[in-house]
C-alpha cells in the first residue's frame, strides 16, 4: 500500500509541476480519491468494492473526454474570436481576454454562453503557446 501512495504522490508532484492539475475540479478529485479507495480495497481483498470504485472512475473518464471533445474549439478560430495574431504570446492572449470578457461578461449584461466561448478561447490558445514555447533543457 505504501508504494501505491509513493506513487500517486509522484503523479501529483508531476501533475503539479507540468500545469495539468490547472483544469482540474471536484469530480475530478473525486475520481483521484476513488481509484486510491479502490486500490486500498483490492489490496485487502474486496474486489467487488474496487470493482464499483473503478467502474466509476472509468464513467467518469469517459464523460471528461467526451466534455473536452465538445468543446474543442479550433485554433484559428479561438485567434479570431480574440482578436489575436498567430505569432500571440501568454501575455497579449491574456490581455485580449481580459478586454473582451469584460465587454461580454454575464455580469455586466453579456451572454453566458459568449463568455463561456471566450474562456474556452483563451485556454486553448495559451495552451498552444505554452506547447509552443521552446525549452531549455538538454
Amino acid at each position: 500500500m505504501h508504494i501505491v501512495l509513493i506513487a500517486a504522490g509522484a503523479i501529483a508532484l508531476w501533475a503539479w509541476k507540468t500545469g495539468r492539475l490547472r483544469g482540474s475540479d471536484s469530480g475530478d478529485w473525486a475520481a483521484i480519491a476513488a481509484v486510491l479507495l479502490g486500490l486500498r480495497w483490492l489490496s485487502t481483498g474486496q474486489g467487488i468494492l474496487a470493482l464499483v470504485c473503478f467502474s466509476g472512475v472509468a464513467i467518469w473518464a469517459a464523460y471528461r473526454s467526451q466534455q473536452f471533445r465538445r468543446a474543442r474549439m479550433p485554433v484559428a478560430e479561438a485567434r479570431e474570436l480574440l482578436g489575436v495574431s498567430e505569432n500571440a504570446d501568454q501575455a497579449s492572449i491574456r490581455n485580449a481576454h481580459r478586454r473582451l470578457i469584460a465587454k461580454v461578461h454575464p455580469d455586466v449584461g453579456g451572454s453566458a454562453d459568449l463568455a463561456r466561448r471566450v474562456n474556452a478561447a483563451r485556454d486553448i490558445l495559451l495552451s498552444e503557446a505554452r506547447n509552443q514555447m521552446p525549452s531549455h533543457r538538454k
